[in-house]
C-alpha cells in the first residue's frame, strides 16, 4: 500500500516529506539490506519495480481465481474477451486474434479448436474471403466472458481498496508514462516471429 506523503514544514522545506514512512513493507527491508551491503549501487529502481512485481503476483492470483470460478483458464479468457470487446457479432479472424493475444499461429489454432469443442466459439465462413474463416463468440462464450470479467473487476477493486479515487487516477497516469514506450514496441510494425514465438523487434499474458 502506498504511503501518504507527510506534509512539508511551515518554511516550505521538504523536511517533513523526508521523514521515515509511516508504513513499511518487505520492499523497504529489501532495499535497506541492499543499500547496506552494496552502497556503491543505486537500488532506487527496486522501490518501484519490486513493488510492481509483487503486485503482479497478487493480480495473477486474483485473475486465476476469477477465471477458475467460471471454468476458464487465463488464455481462454484472453481469447473470449478479445472477441467480446468487438461488440456484436463478436467476430475476429484468426489472424486478428493472433495479433490481439500475441501468440503463434499454431498456438492460436489449437486454442480455437479447444474453445470450439467447449462450445464457447464457432468458426464461420468469412464472406469477404472465400478461403477465410471468422471466429465467433457463442452465447455460452459471451456469458462466461461477462461473468468472469465482472468477478475479475470485483477482485481488482479489492486490490486497489487502499487508494482513493484521486490516488488511483494519479497512479494510473504515472503507470501510463512508464509503460507507453514499451507499448510502442508492441505495435504491429515492431513485432516479428523469433524462435517460433512472437517477440519484440528489440528483443506479456493477457
Amino acid at each position: 500500500m502506498a504511503q501518504r506523503a507527510a506534509p512539508s514544514t511551515e518554511d516550505g522545506s521538504d523536511a517533513g516529506i523526508l521523514e521515515e514512512p509511516v508504513l513499511r513493507d518487505e520492499v523497504d527491508d529489501l532495499v535497506a539490506a541492499w543499500r547496506a551491503q552494496r552502497p556503491d549501487l543505486d537500488v532506487e529502481p527496486m522501490q518501484v519495480l519490486s513493488r510492481i512485481s509483487r503486485l503482479a503476483r497478487h493480480l495473477d492470483i486474483a485473475r486465476r481465481g476469477a477465471f477458475a470460478d467460471h471454468g476458464l483458464e487465463a488464455w481462454e479468457f484472453d481469447v473470449l474477451s478479445a472477441l467480446r470487446r468487438q461488440g456484436p457479432p463478436f467476430q475476429l479472424t484468426p489472424g486478428a486474434l493472433l495479433r490481439a493475444t500475441l501468440v503463434t499461429s499454431g498456438t492460436m489454432t489449437n486454442r480455437i479448436d479447444r474453445l470450439a469443442t467447449a462450445g464457447l466459439v464457432r468458426r464461420e465462413p468469412d464472406p469477404k474471403d472465400k478461403r477465410g474463416v471468422l471466429v465467433t463468440l457463442t452465447e455460452q462464450g459471451t456469458a462466461k466472458a461477462d461473468a468472469a470479467l465482472a468477478d475479475l473487476l470485483r477482485r481488482e477493486h479489492a486490490l486497489l481498496a487502499g487508494l482513493d479515487h484521486g490516488e488511483r487516477q494519479h497512479l494510473a497516469d504515472l503507470m501510463r508514462i512508464l509503460l507507453a514506450p514499451f507499448d510502442a514496441e508492441l505495435s504491429p510494425g515492431s513485432l516479428r516471429i523469433r524462435g517460433g514465438q512472437r517477440g519484440l523487434a528489440s528483443g506479456l499474458p493477457g
